[in-house]
C-alpha cells in the first residue's frame, strides 16, 4: 500500500530511532492466504510507515495456522492434536508492538481476533525477567474494517483487552475505516475510497506514530518500573507498600 505525501514527509522529518523496534501485526482475517483481505489493505499502511522508519516488521493471518481453541498456553496438552499458538508466541513475545487487525461481522470482531485474544490471555501469567506479567513493557493498537456499524465497539473490546493482559496502549491508538451501512463495496474493492479515506488515514497514522513514540519510551526506560507490579514478589509474600510484618 502506497503512502501518501504526508505520510512520507513524517517519515522524512521524523528525528526518532526506531530500527531497534519489532512490531506484529496479526490479521485475524476469516480468509486464507491469498485471498484479498480488505483489513490487510489497512494494515499495510501502518506496517509500510513503521518500515520506513527502519523497524522490523512481521505479519500473519491466524487463520493460516492451526491454533488450537483454549485459554492454556499449549492445548497439546489439553487434549488437542495440534497448536501452532507456541511457535506464534515466539513471534508475539519477540514484538514491541502488537496490533491485532480484525474485520467486523454482527457488529462484533471476528471470530479468529477472539480466539487470538484468548490464547493471548493464555499466556499473560508467565512472567518476564523482573517477575512482572509476560506483556509488561509492550505496546498495542488495532485496526478495524467493514462494512457495518461497529469500528469503536470492535476497538474498545480489544483495546480492553490488551491492557487487560499487560500492554500499555497510547493515545489513539485505533483505526478504522468502514463503507456504507449495508451492502457495498469494501475498503479495496474499486470506488470504495477506502484508501483515498483522510480520516482513516489521518487516524492509522496517528496510531502508528503513537505505537512507535510509545514504544521507544518505554524501551528506553528499561520496560515498566518493576515495583508493585512483581507476581513473582506478591506470591513471595511481599505487599510493597503495605505493611506486612511476616515479610522481611
Amino acid at each position: 500500500m502506497a503512502l501518501n505525501e504526508r505520510q512520507l514527509q513524517m517519515c522524512a522529518d521524523s528525528r526518532w530511532d526506531f530500527s531497534d523496534l519489532r512490531a506484529l501485526f496479526l490479521n485475524c482475517t476469516l480468509k486464507r492466504s491469498p485471498a484479498l483481505s480488505h483489513t490487510e489493505g489497512l494494515i499495510q499502511i501502518s506496517r509500510a510507515i513503521m518500515e520506513k522508519n527502519g523497524v522490523s516488521v512481521d505479519s500473519l493471518r491466524p487463520i493460516d495456522h492451526d491454533i488450537a481453541v483454549g485459554v492454556y498456553p499449549d492445548m497439546t496438552e489439553h487434549g488437542w492434536e495440534a497448536d501452532d499458538w507456541p511457535e506464534m508466541y515466539k513471534k508475539v513475545s519477540a514484538a514491541d508492538i502488537l496490533v491485532l487487525g480484525s474485520p467486523i461481522w454482527l457488529g462484533e470482531k471476528s471470530s479468529v481476533c477472539t480466539q487470538i485474544i484468548e490464547r493471548l490471555y493464555s499466556t499473560s501469567s508467565q512472567l518476564n525477567e523482573a517477575g512482572q506479567y509476560a506483556y509488561y513493557g509492550r505496546v498495542g493498537g488495532c485496526l478495524i474494517t467493514g462494512n457495518e456499524d461497529g469500528v469503536k465497539h470492535c476497538a474498545m473490546n480489544i483495546l480492553y483487552s490488551l491492557q487487560h493482559i499487560g500492554y500499555v496502549i497510547p493515545p489513539q491508538a485505533d483505526a478504522g475505516w468502514i463503507g456504507e451501512a449495508g451492502p457495498g463495496p469494501s475498503y479495496l474493492d474499486e470506488g470504495s475510497g477506502g484508501p483515498e479515506n483522510d480520516f482513516t488515514n489521518r487516524n492509522t497514522t496517528f496510531m502508528t506514530w503513537n505505537l512507535l513514540h510509545l514504544a521507544r519510551i518505554i524501551k528506553d526506560v528499561g520496560g515498566i518500573p518493576a515495583h508493585g507490579n512483581q507476581r513473582s514478589e506478591w506470591d513471595a509474600g511481599c505487599r510493597f507498600d503495605y505493611e506486612n510484618p511476616e515479610h522481611r
